[in-house]
């Protein structure tokens, strides 16, 4: 398994959907669908997202090319 971290190749927002998903081994578009749909319902899934955004690492390679330009 890979570590968890925010991706900068196919993601839609910050990331962290497409980090879970390459993290456990799942399809992206299910995190993203199940996201969604759990935001149908009451709770906090935007602050949890907001959340991750901030406490997930952003991957090497994408901080490697961020430092360069």
């Amino acid at each position: 398994m890979d570590k968890l971290v925010r991706v900068s190749h196919g993601r839609m927002l910050g990331g962290v959907c497409t980090g879970i998903a390459r993290r456990y081994g799942w399809d992206v578009n299910v995190v993203r669908v199940a996201f969604v749909a759990s935001c149908l319902l009451p709770g906090p899934q935007f602050v949890l997202y907001l959340a991750l955004w901030l406490v997930i690492p952003m991957d090497k390679q994408h901080a490697n090319t961020m430092a360069t330009a």
